[in-house]
């Protein structure tokens, strides 16, 4: 399932009978493609054991608040972090009411009133349980709040009794949790994205290329997709598999992405130009290869042609939206390249710095658009992704309702 693909699911285990269905839930979350980490409530491993999530998920499972492997570095707070999503399931109706009322006196409501991340619970406890007065008041303040409340279901319960309280089966609840990654932000646009290096061979084994592996690229076009665009892209040589629902159209070179993209601009909405493509070519290439003799080669260089410029020179120009990657005076070069080329926005990053920049799974994107700028701070840059889009959904629809008004 396309919306969880390297999701981050912080998923919590409360103590009731159905917590046997959590270990079946971790396994489809994870082929599913998220990252699951297990926060387990004391009484929840008096119905399964840590060692059976631990085995499911691949990481060791949490249940101290005060957990001297790691509270030095405040591991609780790290875990809020790292979540993208935190769903508890099941959620009885004791936790209901400690996390309604704001008690952090576990590990796990600690983490639910930390986070930053939606917040999920599916309720599971007996019908009589469910429909007392307390518990509904409860579930109705915490969605007022904004957590989302999934299910709970209705039929035979452990107990014998008939009617609601039962947790939602593990493949509703995979749905539901991939259907908080779906803004519709960009619901019925045509978005195009262009992602990777570009080769320009110098003979038939050498080539001028860079260190961009398009990960930040893909990610963006996994995030468009997920907030209901239709999306193409349009990708340099990398080895990444395109997201799902993705339409992808391979190149190598410079020119040939510059034809991919001024063939489709024109129907899109939005462009996203988020590849690296190489400023120069070799003017000449060898029909052999060079051989190594010891004696100095120069090399003539000629200049690719402008995407960006091409793409905002059309008459019905897309949303154009720009990358820049930088060495140094990042503020002042972006803003310059979005001038020069026209842009709407552009999204400006460091390169040749620790922790961000080609190839890694990380960054930090500063970006740029006519009277206004934000940064969004160093993260993974499949979170950074969405919040670009986001971001472009944003300015996209304020200049649309401009125009139109």
């Amino acid at each position: 399932m396309q919306a969880l693909t390297n999701k981050r699911v912080l998923m919590g285990v409360s103590g009731g009978i159905a917590a046997y269905k959590s270990a079946d839930l971790v396994r489809r979350l994870r082929e599913a493609g998220a990252e699951v980490r297990v926060v387990m409530t004391e009484s929840a491993t008096q119905f399964i054991t840590p060692l059976t999530l631990q085995a499911l998920s691949g990481h060791r499972v949490h249940r101290h608040l005060l957990d001297p492997d790691s509270e030095a570095a405040m591991g609780h707070i790290d875990l809020a972090r790292w979540a993208d999503v935190v769903l508890v399931a099941p959620a009885t109706a004791n936790f209901m009411a400690r996390l309604a009322h704001g008690m952090a006196d576990d590990l796990l409501t600690t983490l639910c009133l930390a986070s930053a991340a939606p917040v999920a619970l599916a309720p599971a406890m007996n019908q009589q349980m469910w429909t007392n007065p307390a518990t509904r008041a409860n579930a109705a303040l915490l969605a007022q709040r904004g957590v989302h409340l999934f299910g709970p279901g209705d039929g035979s319960q452990a107990c014998g009794e008939v009617g609601p309280g039962r947790m939602l089966e593990p493949v509703q609840l995979i749905a539901l949790t991939a259907g908080l990654f779906a803004t519709g932000r960009l619901a019925g646009l045509n978005v195009l994205v262009t992602a990777g290096p570009t080769r320009e061979e110098i003979d038939p084994v050498r080539c001028l290329t860079n260190y961009s592996s398009g990960k930040m690229g893909y990610a963006v076009a996994a995030a468009a997709a997920e907030a209901g665009a239709v999306v193409t892209l349009i990708s340099g040589p990398v080895a990444l598999a395109a997201p799902e629902t993705v339409r992808r159209i391979d190149v190598r070179t410079a020119r040939e992405m510059h034809d991919a993209v001024t063939g489709l601009a024109s129907d899109q909405d939005i462009v996203i130009a988020a590849a690296a493509v190489a400023d120069y070519r070799p003017r000449a290439r060898a029909a052999h290869k060079v051989k190594k003799g010891g004696q100095v080669v120069t090399l003539e260089l000629e200049p690719t042609d402008d995407i960006l410029a091409s793409v905002t020179a059309l008459k019905q120009r897309p949303f154009t939206v720009g990358f820049a990657a930088e060495t140094e005076d990042l503020e002042r070069n972006a803003r310059h390249k979005r001038m020069a080329k026209s842009l709407d926005m552009i999204a400006a990053n460091w390169v040749g710095r620790e922790g961000g920049g080609f190839d890694s799974d990380e960054n930090e994107l500063t970006v740029f658009w006519e009277g206004g700028r934000k940064l969004l701070p160093h993260d993974t840059k499949d979170r950074l992704a969405r919040e670009l889009i986001d971001l472009i959904a944003e300015r996209y629809h304020a200049k649309n309702t401009t125009q139109n008004s």
